[in-house]
This record gives C-alpha cells, structure tokens and sequence, in this order.
C-alpha cells in the first residue's frame, strides 16, 4: 500500500483558501507572493512594506488615475515609506476608518507583475465576505495555505450542484408548496428552492431569482424592497397556480448583499448613512456593485426540468446571465413595488446606474 497522499483537487484548494481568510491565515500563490488578509489576520506581528488594495481605495489615496479606478475591483499594489502593520494597514483597507485615522504615507503604486493572482486573491476575498485587502510577502505571517490563481475557477463550477433533499413546506402563499434543497461539493453555500403548484412539462414556470437579504427578508428593513418581493413574488406564483394550473419556483440563492456577503453589505450601508449612493458604496469598498451568481441559478432550474421559464423581474441583466447560461426566458414579468421613504434612493440607483426597469 502506498504511503502517498491523494491529489488534493483545485475546488478543494480554492475552498480551503476561503476558510484560510475567514480564520486570518495567509495564502501562498505558485509563481506568486504570500498574501495576508488584512482585516481577519491573527498574526498580530506581521509587517510589509507593500499592500494589495482595490482600484477604488488606490483612487481614494490619489494613487490611481480614473482609467485605472473605473474597474473598482482591480487590484493595485502599492508601497508605503515606512513598513506597514496591522493598525496601520486597517484603515487602509476600510473606508470607513481612514478619515477617522491618519494614514502613514508616502504611498506609491507599483507595477504589478502577477496580476492574475491578484485578481485571484480579491475574487477569493470577496466569496469569504472579508475586505479586499492583503499585506504582500509579510514577515511573521506564520504558515501559509498554498494554492494556485487556477484553483478559483474550479471553486465557482455551478456544474457541481446537486439536489440533496425536498420536502413538503406549507407557507402562507401556498399550503401545497415544496421545498428543494441544493447543494455543491466545490463551495459551502446550500441554495433552495421553493415549488409553488404541480410542476409540469407543458406548461412554463413563473420564476423568480431571489438573493437572500437577511435585513430585509426576516428583520423588515425599509432600505430595500427585498422582503416585499419575496411576498409578493411567492403570493404571484400561488395565484398562477391556483387560477391558470401552472406552477411557480422561488430560487432563494445564498449571495447575501448582491454577492459581497452580510458585513460587507452592512459597511456599504454605512457608507450610504454618509451619503454614498448604492454603487459608489460598494466601490469605496473594492467591491463589485454586481457579483451575483447566475449560473448556480441557470442549475438549479437545469435541475428542476425548467429550461424554459416566464422570469418576474426588472433586471435585464438577469434576463442575459441565465440565457447566457443556457435557459430561455420566454418572457420577463415585470416585479414592480412601491416605494418608501428609505428605499427611494435605492430604488432610483437601481434603475438609473443599474439598469432596472420600471416596468
């Protein structure tokens, strides 16, 4: 028998390096530097003399020009005149700390020969729900996880979804409503979806993707309209199933705050309460305003037999992502709800920088 351990695969790799940045370790890129996080590190003692920040936080530091800034989550490396540590590096990396915080400059953006790895390190820091921000090749960072940049696109393969379970869920749309639960083996996220009447070959579902907003879903929040959609959208696909026979599936994807994670979200909020609109909110973070994930929806209709689909939405982008993805959309339903006093400029951002229509 043979003492060799097995091959570890690429979406093993890349989902340990979420893991790793989630608990604060550094990772170690082939042909690339070693990174440390910079908002979860746990070793206190690491210093760098260079960092990799998002386009938008170079751009805040006067270290990007706007060609470079307009791709908000490119990475830019920059060097610092004295060493960087943590206390030093964290206001760097947050926007809401650096007015509150003196910044050790001088800065200087450098030429950044291993863009791909950088491009990897942000997207993986974006899927943990950590800051895109590292320390580059920093003493003391302790052991790293070693992986390569490659190893990301076997992290994001929809194809690896499964169906692992459903069960009858009675809601208050639909006594009769089943629940699917899915789950894949390249990341830790478990997507559902809710089935509204008896699904049928012949006749198109009324669909509709729903990300999940744990503010607006469960706590009520009047920033958003998410709780009121899911509502309604449930309550819209019971009436089609109770008075044209047809069926509906509710696609509740694990993608919380546009695909940037909870805390992530709550700091573009924050930002907001300063007078950020939506999108500039989450570039001043370094993050994408859009970073949702449709083929994992694109699957999980493939999955329910739904090729082809009536879509309740204002988003053409949706529309484009999963025909993209191979599903044909027949036709978009509009999903259009009022406004409130605290959503309006939400709502506004949506349609005049995001795309959304009124109808």
């Amino acid at each position: 028998m043979s003492d060799a351990s097995p091959p570890v695969s690429a979406a093993r790799r890349a989902a340990q390096a979420v893991d790793a940045l989630r608990h604060g370790w550094p990772l170690a890129f082939e042909d690339g530097p070693v990174l440390l996080p910079i908002e979860t590190a746990i070793a206190i003692e690491a210093t760098s003399t260079r960092l990799l920040i998002s386009a938008a936080r170079a751009a805040t530091l006067k270290l990007a020009n706007q060609r470079d800034a307009a791709v908000p989550h490119a990475p830019v490396l920059i060097h610092g005149g004295e060493p960087f540590d943590l206390r030093s590096a964290i206001p760097i990396a947050d926007p809401a700390l650096d007015l509150a915080n003196p910044l050790k400059g001088p800065f200087r953006a450098e030429a950044l020969d291993w863009e791909a790895t950088a491009s990897a390190a942000m997207e993986l820091a974006r899927i943990a729900g950590i800051l895109p921000a590292f320390m580059v090749d920093p003493e003391n960072a302790g052991e790293a996880h070693r992986l390569s940049a490659s190893d990301l696109g076997a992290y994001a393969d929809a194809g690896a979804l499964r169906i692992i379970t459903r069960a009858k869920l009675p809601v208050s749309a639909s006594e009769d409503a089943q629940i699917v639960a899915f789950r894949s083996s390249a990341d830790t996220r478990e997507h559902v979806a809710l089935i509204i009447g008896e699904q049928s070959g012949d006749r198109l579902p009324l669909v509709r993707l729903h990300s999940e907003c744990l503010t607006g879903d469960i706590l009520g929040s009047l920033k958003c309209d998410c709780g009121p959609q899911l509502d309604a959208a449930l309550h819209a696909m019971a009436e089609h199933a109770r008075n044209d026979g047809g069926w509906g599936a509710l696609l509740y994807l694990r993608q919380e705050g546009r695909g940037i994670g909870l805390v992530n979200k709550l700091r573009a909020y924050r930002l907001q309460d300063e007078g950020f609109d939506t999108v500039d909110a989450n570039q001043r973070l370094g993050l994408p305003d859009e970073a949702r994930d449709f083929p994992t929806a694109a699957r999980m209709l493939e999955l329910l037999g739904a090729r082809e689909i009536r879509l309740m939405t204002n988003n053409p982008a949706k529309v484009d992502a999963l025909t993209a993805a191979g599903i044909t959309v027949a036709e978009r339903v509009p999903h259009q709800l009022p406004d409130n006093p605290h959503n309006a400029r939400y709502l506004s951002t949506k349609r005049d920088r995001s795309g959304h229509l009124l109808t």
